[in-house]
């Protein structure tokens, strides 16, 4: 998948800030109920909050002309592409300062529901055993440590063939467990830790792994030996974390240019100097990027050079690596085209505007031009996604706004392929859930996915594929007593401005709701890039539906839970029906009384945080509390400047502002082009400094304008991670400190904080 300027997990949250900070904020008078910036009469509440003044950026002038059209930025000067300016890192702890002086009296209750989370965790655990060869792997988890561990045992009887009923035996008589590599050790010294990637090689006797230590997404890549740890030649620098291995003696892999697009794939043999490292491909249009998988067979890598588009496809045939990469599909505009290889066949899903919602077709490996439709296109059900086995195709499809997953046999290995035939699809008992392949044996009949609802937690199920019988193998444990029953999900629909039917995903407590317009709801929204935000569980929002929370999703246009239209119709200049959308299910929400406008929380992160930006403009008055994480406010400046990561392959999501139609159409919805003299509700908003995919500059420009313009005395926080990236910290019990500060932001709005017990 090309890099987006998206991510979905928790807020950034920075450790608290004490000492001289605080004491260089400068205080207002402890006795004022008038805000002196306003000449607004104040709560008492308000009154006790602002005996700390937020911090006040300071303004230069800063003009930018197109079009006849002149915009001041007054907080430019927070760029600084270095992110070591001493006066941009002491405004960011300034901010952090003050959200930590202003959330000082809910540290209790934050520090409670942190309590509440993380006892729900079993921390020693070990993720579902996952059959390679005479091996099992699987992730275990350690009790108090941050991070995995990567281990494997042997397999007693590995030349049995797999059953969904295979158990890794374990006992004193089972066979010994091996560590292969310790996240916990490696992160040692560092602020931030991630492995991007972590990749056996085909004869179970290496591994590669890409590390990110800072989060700006830019790794190392190391081989070692699976069973010593011993190091093979010297690291990969300055890669990203597409790594694939080219049988057990080479690696392929993606750099990226200057402005971070993945734009040429590599082939490494093993110890051999990076620097001798042969270049495959080097895409040199601006507005594609390079993605990097390999077949289920394992026989051929795919580098597939996309834009938001358009993708066209190259395969390397591992077993003739010296014939380079070869041409799979040509690049066509608006034809997007993924591939996978069974046999002597190749497998392609084709998108294009007349097939919006992608078609399936088959060709020989020695004529890719001779295609046969095998699964034809339809109007109502988009192919997601194809998985291949020796026997058989699983073609992961959207339905109605649900995912499905239909499985098909396929003719023995050599013979012709033609319609699919006698599909069989797997059933699910949620009425919204959630459903992802997960890595399975190509060799054999069984599919392995991962399933969860907004009340069922993650669970990994085999699949007989012959047979029909599915087998759980692993359900998330969730200690503290939760039981599913107590929970209510549901389905429902709001009506868009343009008439559009927009579906709702809702959960809540069954014995603590009453429907009557006060309960409090937190409405989640993202809208772009044809991502889907399906309903799955969340362990950590347990926190608020255990207080009588309502918990919403609306899939809102610009996502691609309907379809692709559905994405379509959310884009470019239709781009303010994500934000209209949003609205809509917000006032569906409010009439059908399951909240009122004083107790709306909403939420989205990135690309959903400009979103959270939006609607804030335009419907200030609906919400009492929003949440932005890492949001993509400053659309306008971002997109007109191509130096910045992300921006060139962006103009085919946003548009390219440098056309007039754009300019005006974005410079209508971007968020700090639209803040205004008004009230607005209690906003936080988080950033992170080392985000490569949004500026952290953008949100700290978005609060500066905001405090500089809104008229009412509502809490605006800004919290800055300064040793992370886009995805917040690294460590899982970090992120779960993120969520314990963001409820209790969201509580604190809504007056529900307790009082402390003395």
């Amino acid at each position: 998948m090309f890099r987006l300027r998206f991510g979905l997990g928790g807020l950034a949250y920075l450790l608290l800030l004490s000492g001289p900070l605080l004491a260089s904020l400068r205080p207002y008078s402890a006795s004022a109920s008038v805000n002196p910036k306003t000449g607004n009469s104040v709560s008492a509440k308000a009154a006790a909050m602002i005996m700390k003044a937020p911090p006040v950026a300071k303004k230069v002038r800063h003009e930018m002309d197109m079009f006849g059209d002149a915009r001041i930025d007054n907080y430019y000067w927070l760029r600084d592409d270095s992110r070591s300016n001493p006066e941009v890192i002491s405004y960011l702890k300034e901010e952090n300062a003050y959200t930590d002086f202003v959330m000082a009296g809910t540290k209790h209750l934050e520090d409670q529901i942190y309590a509440e989370i993380r006892g729900r965790i079993k921390e020693d655990d070990i993720s579902a055993p996952e059959r390679k060869g005479p091996y099992y792997y699987y992730e275990r988890t350690l009790e108090g440590k941050e991070y995995v561990q990567y281990c494997r045992c042997l397999i007693s009887n590995a030349s049995a063939p797999p059953s969904v009923y295979d158990v890794m035996p374990t006992g004193p008589d089972a066979p010994g467990e091996h560590v292969i590599l310790d996240e916990n050790v490696k992160a040692q010294g560092h602020d931030y830790y991630s492995i991007g990637a972590f990749k056996v090689s085909p004869n179970n006797k290496l591994v590669a792994y890409a590390e990110d230590t800072k989060g700006d997404e830019i790794y190392t890549v190391y081989v070692i030996d699976a069973e010593t740890g011993t190091p093979i030649g010297k690291p990969l620098v300055g890669v990203t974390s597409y790594l694939e291995w080219a049988g057990d003696e080479a690696l392929a892999y993606i750099t990226m240019d200057e402005i971070l697009r993945p734009d040429k794939v590599w082939l490494h043999k093993l110890g051999s100097e990076q620097s001798n490292d042969y270049c495959l491909y080097h895409e040199k249009d601006d507005m594609f990027s390079l993605d990097l998988q390999a077949s289920e067979s394992k026989r051929f890598l795919f580098v597939a050079s996309e834009s938001k588009n358009t993708r066209f496809v190259f395969y390397l045939d591992i077993s003739k690596q010296e014939d380079g990469l070869v041409v799979l599909t040509p690049r066509v505009h608006g034809v997007d085209i993924s591939v996978s290889h069974r046999g002597n066949h190749f497998f392609i899903k084709k998108r294009s505007d007349e097939y919006f919602n992608s078609e399936l077709l088959v060709c020989p490996l020695n004529d890719t031009s001779a295609t046969t439709v095998i699964l034809p296109h339809r109007d109502s059900v988009k192919i997601q996604d194809m998985q291949l086995f020796k026997d058989h195709l699983v073609v992961y499809e959207r339905e109605n706004g649900l995912p499905k997953v239909t499985i098909y046999g396929l003719p023995a290995d050599g013979e012709p392929i033609e319609r699919l035939q006698g599909g069989r699809t797997v059933d699910f008992i949620d009425p919204i859930y959630s459903v992802d392949p997960s890595e399975s044996q190509f060799s054999s009949s069984i599919l392995r996915f991962s399933y969860s609802s907004m009340k069922t937690p993650p669970s990994i199920y085999d699949y007989d594929m012959n047979s029909g019988i599915s087998v759980l193998k692993k359900i998330e444990t969730v200690l503290g007593g939760f039981d599913a029953s107590n929970y209510v999900t549901e389905r429902k629909w709001a009506t868009a401005l343009d008439g559009t039917q927009i579906p709702i995903s809702i959960a809540y407590r069954r014995n603590l709701v009453k429907l009557d317009r006060s309960d409090p709801l937190l409405l989640y929204g993202y809208g772009s890039y044809e991502i889907c935000i399906d309903p799955s569980f969340k362990a950590s929002r347990l926190s608020l539906l255990d207080r009588g929370f309502i918990f919403a999703i609306a899939h809102i246009r610009g996502g691609g839970e309907m379809g692709r239209q559905w994405y379509e119709n959310g884009k470019l200049l239709k781009k303010k029906n994500t934000f209209t959308d949003f609205i809509a299910c917000a006032e569906y929400l409010i009439e059908k009384k399951y909240c009122s406008r004083e107790k709306l929380c909403i939420n989205g992160r990135s690309a959903g945080g400009l979103l959270i930006g939006s609607v804030l403009n335009m419907r200030p008055d609906l919400f009492k509390a929003a949440v932005a994480g890492v949001p993509f406010v400053d659309v306008l400046t971002t997109m007109l400047d191509p130096t910045i990561p992300l921006t060139t392959s962006e103009w085919e999501e946003w548009g390219d502002p440098r056309k007039e139609e754009y300019y005006f159409y974005m410079k209508s919805y971007s968020p700090v082009d639209n803040i205004k003299p008004q009230n607005y509700p209690n906003i936080l908003v988080t950033a992170g400094l080392n985000d490569p995919r949004v500026m952290y500059s953008e949100p700290a420009k978005f609060v500066a304008k905001m405090r500089e313009m809104k008229t009412d005395d509502n809490i605006l926080l800004f919290k800055c991670e300064l040793g992370a990236g886009h995805f917040s910290k690294s460590g899982r019990f970090e992120k779960l400190q993120e969520d314990a500060f963001t409820y209790a932001f969201m509580l604190k709005a809504l007056d529900m904080v307790p009082a402390l017990e003395h």
